[in-house]
């Protein structure tokens, strides 16, 4: 989800830079509700667990895009084995075809245990960005204005009182080395919680729903969404709140897409590495300065020190610091 919420921001600013431009995107049908409303976008659901499954899966896509007679280019924001084989085929047809480049050589020197070369990388939008490029639509990444979404007939009155200060909290993320420790959230759960803030919970899967649901009646103003809203609702719910802290993980990038300020949480990756959110201030990262980071682009290779130093430098106190900073930066 993370890889397509930071594809959302750069389609929106291609099409807006280019008025005769129309875009079919196809990704996880799921992701729909990213692109609702987005003028010259059609979003094509492609099961790729079902229908598309497979080679043969594959082809029968690939049939069905090429039938579309709006389709004259295909950029292949992915670069990945399935993308591969599709690309490969609308070039076998004549179709102008690029692919992004993951600068992975790069992200090598970044994450390497010696000699790290510690630089900003360019970032994954404007990788996207310069894929447009190749097949002759340039786009300027500029900042795009707060979107504000039609909350008509969707998502019921918050849970709250609407005069108290909203904070998202998504305490989750894929892998360990990208997680800050649950023992120590808690701590952050319940000293924002006695300071009057009301926190709203995002997570998924039934051991993480039970593990919010326990912070949800031990600590007041909390309240679980998790599993409680289908994607369109949530989101909605998101580009209401009045900051979000995350980890390294989709929902920087969810929030981000709303300019809701975000406090990111990092690990054992970086923002270096280019997966910053979008439009986020660099000073709203939470991070501890050790040698050894970044260790890994994705956070999906085990702490090689065995002491996950990265996040246990971190201090509740220091994030609830960072939040109440950008707070009242917010507000001036």
């Amino acid at each position: 989800m993370g890889d397509v919420a930071m594809t959302v921001p750069v389609i929106r600013m291609l099409i807006d830079q280019h008025p005769d431009l129309s875009v079919t995107f196809v990704s996880d049908e799921k992701l729909m509700p990213l692109f609702k409303g987005i003028d010259r976008v059609d979003f094509f659901g492609a099961d790729t667990r079902g229908k598309f499954r497979g080679v043969t899966g594959l082809f029968r896509l690939y049939q069905l895009l090429k039938k579309n007679n709006k389709n004259s280019a295909v950029a292949d924001l992915h670069n990945v084995l399935r993308t591969k084989v599709l690309s490969t085929l609308f070039k076998l047809s004549g179709f102008n075809v690029a692919s992004i480049d993951k600068g992975r050589a790069g992200k090598k020197k970044l994450t390497r245990k010696q000699n790290k070369y510690l630089v900003q990388l360019p970032t994954t939008f404007q990788r996207y960005a310069d894929v447009f490029e190749k097949l002759g639509y340039p786009v300027k990444l500029d900042l795009l204005q707060k979107v504000k979404l039609n909350t008509n007939n969707t998502v019921k009155k918050l849970p709250g009182d609407n005069e108290k200060i909203r904070i998202g909290l998504a305490p989750f993320a894929k892998h360990k080395e990208k997680m800050y420790p649950l023992s120590e959230m808690e701590k952050v759960v319940s000293i924002m919680a006695n300071k009057g803030y009301y926190l709203y919970l995002f997570g998924g899967g039934v051991e993480e729903i039970n593990q919010l649901k326990r912070w949800e009646k031990l600590y007041p103003g909390v309240f679980t969404i998790a599993g409680e809203l289908l994607l369109e609702d949530e989101l909605i719910l998101i580009s209401n709140l009045d900051l979000m802290i995350t980890m390294d993980s989709a929902n920087m990038h969810l929030a981000s897409l709303y300019g809701v300020p975000v406090v990111s949480i990092w690990g054992a990756t970086h923002p270096f590495a280019g997966f910053y959110g979008f439009g986020q201030n660099s000073e709203y990262a939470v991070q501890a300065d050790l040698f050894c980071r970044p260790c890994s682009v994705f956070g999906n290779k085990e702490c090689y020190r065995g002491d996950w130093a990265c996040m246990k430098m971190i201090t509740p106190e220091k994030i609830i610091g960072k939040v109440e900073k950008v707070l009242n930066l917010s507000a001036l």
